[in-house]
């Protein structure tokens, strides 16, 4: 399937039921020709509302980072493990929730057939739930972060580092802030 029949696809999809309180399915986004393919975790609410991938808090973050590199986003293909807005209501905020393995897993085909479309050179995982997502429930982001993997089916490597989001809720933003280019940065020196 092409990218576009993906997207259209999984507008329907009904494997888990993160769809029945999502606005939206947020499916991934770039040139089929990307070398760099970045998974996230999952939409939050301006992505649900939007329905495009990071256009709130952590994407600006996220932005801002690829501008200091000197990295056309463009070019980049973004996309999530899972593809619906997983929150609890707390007044008129809807606030993001961890979606659970079962959820991760349901996700999990859409994931892989874009990785299968796109034939990235490197993915950068963001976040623990999308380094799950690839390299088993195992992975532990506090003691592999920065680790380069292969991912054999795929003829990719794989590396990964903290979600944009982590870095917003940081009690030292900047240390934080730093660090996360940093690990953007060694991973776009494999690119070169």
């Amino acid at each position: 399937m092409t990218l576009k029949a993906l997207r259209t696809e999984a507008q329907h999809c009904r494997n888990c039921d993160l769809y029945k309180d999502a606005t939206q399915t947020v499916f991934g986004e770039g040139p089929k020709s990307a070398r760099l393919f970045l998974v996230g975790e999952t939409p939050g609410d301006h992505e649900d509302k939007e329905g495009r991938v990071f256009v709130g808090p952590a994407g600006h973050l996220l932005d801002r980072a690829f501008e200091e590199l000197g990295v056309d986003r463009k070019k980049v293909y973004l996309t999530n493990a899972v593809k619906h807005f997983k929150f609890e209501e707390r007044g008129k905020r809807r606030i993001h929730k961890t979606p659970n393995r079962a959820e991760q897993v349901a996700c999990l085909p859409w994931l892989r057939a874009e990785l299968a479309e796109v034939k990235p050179e490197l993915v950068v995982c963001l976040g623990a739930v999308a380094a799950r997502a690839l390299l088993g429930a195992s992975f532990r982001l506090t003691q592999h972060r920065g680790e380069i993997h292969d991912l054999p089916e795929f003829n990719t490597r794989v590396t990964a580092t903290v979600h944009p989001s982590a870095v917003l809720r940081a009690d030292n933003r900047k240390e934080a802030y730093e660090a996360f280019v940093q690990d953007l940065t060694t991973a776009l020196a494999m690119l070169d």
